[in-house]
């Protein structure tokens, strides 16, 4: 089991939410989404690093998340 694995569960969240409140486009968006992310996180971490570029951070952009009104 992936240690990161709980973000396919947010992701599947919010595809289902999106469903729910007829945001189609977004539940296909999201389907995309939780591709990359379950390949992502089932490829070795050395990969990954290569993908990302060898010194860019992973959590870079957490700081910049919408909170309030934009959320």
């Amino acid at each position: 089991m992936m240690k990161n694995d709980w973000i396919i569960d947010v992701l599947m969240d919010l595809k289902a939410f999106s469903a729910r409140n007829r945001l189609s486009h977004l539940a296909e968006q999201l389907d995309d989404t939780i591709l990359v992310a379950t390949t992502e996180l089932a490829s070795p971490v050395r990969s990954r690093r290569h993908m990302m570029g060898e010194h860019e951070q992973t959590g870079r952009h957490a700081g910049r998340a919408f909170t309030g009104d934009n959320a």
